[in-house]
């Protein structure tokens, strides 16, 4: 019987450090906001970075998108890497950031993504170049996030199989892991074509899409939203500032 009780009492003392452990370590965790503002004030960050912030607000992203330290990551579609740069900071030493494009990037986008990769905080980065319908090679699941920021306007006159790409980046997901999608905003209705010739996009033709991959809708942020935009004119040489969608899909 005192032994019995004995071990009552050691399975309830481990049990009651085990929850103050794990109380401890909640308390350390960084949070997504706090970990955006240091981010975007990292003093290594190049003049020509801090000059797109003021368009592209990254701490309101990286904040709406939920990125902490350790987090596996895609970037989608990478171009020059503005935004593979912010997410490599944000995971930080014990994340991994993959920064997918093409299997032949533009001459821009390759030089720009090249110089960046002699930056300390792209060590996490790795390159993936593949096509957009299939664009992650095998063993890199499960991810806690993929993003896909202005560029999914271009997959429609680029031909990209976008239901497999979409299956697949819903297969390269964690149960619970977020897709974060922004994009140029077109016209309600707009066909896929109007990628091709004003670079924008319609927002419910991407919810449609994702959908239908299975991720779940779960949010939007305005933090780039411009009522004034028409949305019928090219974004680049817009004569007002570019109105943008920013949605977030959940893999339940």
């Amino acid at each position: 019987m005192y032994r019995h009780m004995q071990r009552a009492g050691l399975v309830l003392a481990s049990a009651a450090l085990l929850a103050l452990v794990s109380c401890a370590n909640l308390g350390t965790g960084i949070s997504a906001a706090a970990n955006a503002r240091a981010v975007v004030a990292s003093a290594d960050r190049s003049a020509a970075d801090r000059a797109a912030d003021l368009r592209r607000q990254p701490e309101q992203l990286l904040t709406f998108a939920g990125v902490t330290p350790g987090m596996r990551i895609l970037d989608v579609s990478t171009g020059p890497g503005y935004s593979t740069e912010l997410l490599a900071r944000a995971v930080g030493p014990g994340g991994v950031v993959y920064g997918q494009d093409g299997p032949k990037p533009s001459e821009r986008a390759a030089t720009g993504f090249n110089a960046r990769m002699a930056q300390p905080a792209m060590a996490v980065v790795v390159r993936v170049l593949r096509d957009f319908d299939d664009p992650l090679p095998p063993g890199t699941a499960p991810l806690d996030r993929v993003f896909i920021l202005n560029a999914y306007h271009d997959f429609g006159h680029m031909k990209v199989d976008r239901a497999r790409m979409n299956a697949r980046l819903f297969e390269s997901l964690r149960s619970g892991g977020e897709l974060i999608i922004g994009d140029h905003s077109a016209l309600a209705g707009a066909p896929i074509e109007t990628g091709g010739t004003l670079h924008r996009i319609d927002e419910a033709l991407v919810k449609r899409e994702l959908e239908a991959a299975g991720f779940r809708f779960a949010g939007s942020a305005d933090f780039l939203r411009h009522a004034e935009d028409p949305r019928t004119e090219r974004v680049f040489g817009s004569k007002t500032p570019v109105d943008e969608f920013m949605l977030k899909f959940v893999r339940p």
